[in-house]
């Protein structure tokens, strides 16, 4: 028998029996559909969380002041001023440091005619921009000399500069920054969410002299909020991380044991960690969704063994006027992988028309490949000949005599 005659006769078989057909179908189908939507889902989580990685930067450390004690409350990291422009000018310096950028940040009210914002608002240096991997979309970054004139200028976040000019373009603008007119001179492509949650997109950066002599004061002049860092490649990371520390701990005078009055924090540590979290629910939704496909299978050698109970004399015939045992072992299976090659493909299109009806409803990033449909249709596949070898070797196993007395 050829292919073609297998697959004919299989059809044919299914068809006999619609109904019991459609419903051990219906497992399949459902199987097939959950694996697709789940695992589209958990790429696209995946992705989601490559992208907001990508938009950090790379090599990057994130620097901040240290935590401090008072009446035996602890308070956390960031609550005491410890690190200086002078800390990252000399960090700067170290040999496997490519650049810093010192920062100050706050809160404040932009105004635009009748428009007005409030956003995050940070003073940092022209390094910040390179560090953090901003793109200008329309005008320029500050320069160093602004930065060292104090000059009052901004470069506007894609948000921001949408909620203070709509559709007008917000470059050459004059804005009041808690009442002070600031030139617009640069906005900067979107770059959405970070691995916190915060839009990056909603903020307004102005030089750090700026920011510290006219915007949001220093009790302490010459103290920053935190600084980045970033290191000139990935393989040194450790080794930079280190140069920090030593450097910071000699230049704040602390020695022997005392705690560091600073905390580093490796940014690609932390990315690494995230992506690999993403990579285990994605795994963890794929093997709940297979679950489906193996009750599918179980229900398809259930139907499969009724079959061949049902058509024992049929067999008996067949095997009488000449059929081998392999021509009906190789029947059998064929029927039982075309219910889930059939299955396979139906749940396909409704795992795709799920996902997209998902993506739109819930607004989230949805990733379908054609290695997740591939891999799904020959694990469909694969279950059918797993779960259908056994009652198609129960019917290739029949006498003859018994099979054609069978009542």
């Amino acid at each position: 028998m050829n292919l073609l005659t297998i697959i004919g006769e299989s059809l044919r078989a299914l068809r006999t029996n619609r109904l019991r057909t459609g419903l051990t179908m219906l497992g399949m189908i459902i199987g097939v559909a959950a694996v697709v939507l789940l695992i589209s889902i958990g790429q696209g989580a995946q992705s989601k969380i490559n992208q907001s990685i990508a938009t950090m930067g790379s090599n990057l450390f994130i620097v901040l002041p240290g935590a401090t004690s008072s009446g035996g409350l602890s308070f956390g990291s960031g609550s005491v001023k410890t690190l200086t422009v002078g800390d990252s000018e000399a960090i700067a310096e170290l040999s496997l440091v490519e650049a810093t950028a010192p920062v100050i940040s706050g809160t404040a009210q932009l105004n635009y005619g009748a428009n007005n914002w409030s956003t995050t608002i940070t003073g940092t240096t022209p390094d910040y921009f390179n560090v953090g991997n901003w793109n200008i979309e329309s005008g320029t970054f500050f320069s160093e000399s602004e930065m060292r004139s104090a000059v009052r200028v901004a470069v506007l976040g894609k948000e921001t500069a949408r909620n203070l000019f709509g559709q007008e373009g917000a470059t050459g603008k004059i804005i009041r920054v808690t009442n002070r007119p600031f030139l617009v001179i640069g906005v900067l492509e979107a770059k959405g969410q970070s691995l916190s949650g915060r839009d990056q997109d909603d903020n307004v950066f102005i030089p750090l002299t700026t920011s510290e002599r006219q915007i949001t004061g220093n009790q302490f002049p010459g103290s920053i909020r935190y600084m980045m860092v970033q290191a000139k490649s990935a393989k040194t990371m450790d080794e930079a991380e280190a140069e920090i520390v030593d450097l910071l701990r000699q230049r704040h005078r602390i020695t022997g044991d005392m705690e560091n009055d600073f905390t580093v924090r490796n940014l690609a540590a932390i990315a690494d960690v995230a992506t690999g979290t993403a990579k285990l629910m994605s795994l963890m939704l794929g093997a709940i969704a297979s679950i489906s496909l193996l009750v599918g299978g179980i229900g398809i050698m259930n139907i499969m063994l009724v079959s061949v109970t049902e058509r024992t004399r049929e067999i008996g015939i067949r095997m009488a006027i000449g059929a081998n045992r392999r021509a009906i072992l190789t029947q059998f299976l064929a029927e039982a992988v075309m219910i889930c090659i059939l299955g396979g493909v139906a749940g396909i299109i409704l795992g795709i028309s799920g996902a997209w009806i998902v993506s739109q409803l819930a607004d989230m990033l949805i990733v379908i490949t054609l290695g997740m449909v591939v891999l799904a249709f020959a694990f469909a596949s694969a279950i059918g000949i797993f779960f259908g070898f056994y009652p198609a070797r129960k019917a290739a196993l029949l006498k003859p005599v018994e099979a054609l007395r069978y009542e």
